[in-house]
């Protein structure tokens, strides 16, 4: 946008005339120039102007009106104070035009009133003019009342109360001419104002939508991460562990080792199923996606991921208390993937001895899951580590709350807490 400030405020400025602006003035000047040559012969021929002087003088006084209206866009107060002086300086000197020198007049101070910024410059510019204009108008009232060689011109009227109510007529027109000029220049001042405000706040729009598509995509990325972070953190450790118990027993006893190996398989297999889930959301819309992405993975998996974890070597106990009901999908999922990063970080962290424990409380209105491990505490927080700011977030999204660190007994907790304010039935069901 071409504008420099903020078009709410009262400090706006106007874009300048483009170069197609001063083209159409110039134009405009030459059409009113062109217009006004067979209007003065006329007002010749017809003896209207009165006294009247050479034409010559009449068509320089012309060309300097009009060569003026070019730069009326440009420098408009000077314009317009420059024509009002040679419009009054051409009636008195003979020039013998009346009707498009108006005409050049009117533009011009139409012009101060919709192209200056400054509008103490608009009221002080055509402050100055109409009261010029006014005061040679009462100049010429007084001067046509008091002279007898002009005052025999207006015998006409009868009485002076017609001659009185004619120059009332001219008072009236002459305050509706300028009127009418202030006005027409100040609305097209405040359209072009309100139409500067509307860019100004389109635009506005356009970058806060662009800002919330980037937020959007910022967010998506984060989601996607913690996924995989999850889901790959989660069977690496695992394979790792029955890997390195597979690589102990294989000298000595082949059948744990094979058991081990189908483990390590079955979890490879998992992973990258859930890895194909993840990225096959990533090619539907965003309802589909999480509508898929909040069915296949949910607390009710919380039994298989404790078996899954007590077959890799860390035996885990898992409780549920309170009446089970059904949760919303995303409160489900996250209660899911906190356990799973919860036991992940047990097997780097907590030792061969280590145990866990899970439970699943549902409450009147919050759901809570806790993963206590028995086990080593690390005396400082492992580098680079995303585990607990996952968590973190993940609950932070469905409005709950979590607790994460050692305990005062040993080991190490991690207690989430979310929300519940109604009741989700599943799909399909009814009240």
């Amino acid at each position: 946008m071409s504008d420099t400030l903020d078009p709410t405020e009262q400090t706006w400025q106007r874009p300048p005339a483009t170069a197609a602006n001063r083209r159409r003035d110039a134009l405009g000047a030459a059409v009113l120039f062109a217009c006004m040559m067979p209007s003065a012969v006329l007002y010749r021929l017809a003896g209207a102007m009165g006294q009247q002087g050479e034409m010559w003088f009449t068509v320089v006084w012309a060309a300097v009106m009009c060569g003026a209206l070019v730069f009326r866009r440009r420098w408009p107060s000077v314009t317009a104070l420059v024509i009002a002086a040679a419009y009054i300086a051409g009636m008195e000197l003979g020039a013998s035009e009346l009707l498009f020198s108006q005409i050049v007049l009117f533009i011009s101070m139409y012009t101060v009133g919709a192209w200056v910024s400054d509008r103490r410059i608009v009221r002080f510019t055509l402050g100055a003019i109409i009261g010029a204009m006014l005061i040679w108008l009462a100049i010429a009232m007084v001067t046509s009342v008091t002279d007898p060689n002009i005052r025999g011109d207006y015998n006409g009227f009868g009485t002076q109360t017609a001659m009185l109510a004619y120059f009332g007529i001219q008072v009236i027109t002459n305050l509706l001419y300028f009127g009418g000029a202030a006005y027409f220049g100040t609305h097209a001042f405040n359209s072009a104002r309100q139409r500067a405000q509307l860019e100004y706040r389109t635009m506005q729009l356009e970058q806060e939508r662009e800002r919330s598509a980037s937020q959007a995509v910022a967010l998506e990325r984060v989601r996607i991460a913690r996924e995989l972070h999850d889901v790959v953190a989660h069977h690496v450790s695992v394979m790792g562990v029955q890997a390195g118990a597979a690589r102990t027993v294989m000298g000595t006893n082949p059948d744990a080792a094979r058991s081990s190996l189908a483990n390590i398989e079955q979890n490879a297999r998992t992973a990258i199923d859930e890895l194909h889930h993840l990225v096959g959301t990533l090619r539907q819309g965003d309802d589909e996606a999480a509508s898929d992405s909040v069915s296949t993975i949910s607390a009710s998996h919380l039994s298989d991921l404790v078996r899954e974890s007590s077959e890799a070597g860390l035996p885990t106990h898992f409780e549920v208390h309170g009446s089970a009901r059904p949760l919303a999908g995303t409160v489900s999922l996250t209660l899911f993937r906190i356990a799973q990063e919860a036991l992940t970080n047990v097997r780097k962290y907590a030792g061969r001895e280590a145990t866990a424990d899970i439970r699943l409380r549902y409450l009147d209105f919050a759901v809570e899951l806790e993963i206590a491990n028995t086990g080593l505490v690390p005396v400082k927080p492992r580098p680079g580590g995303l585990g607990h700011l996952g968590m973190r977030e993940r609950v932070a999204a469905v409005g709950g709350d979590i607790e994460i660190g050692p305990r005062s007994r040993g080991g190490y907790l991690v207690r989430a807490r979310i929300p519940i304010t109604e009741a989700v039935l599943p799909t399909g069901a009814t009240a």
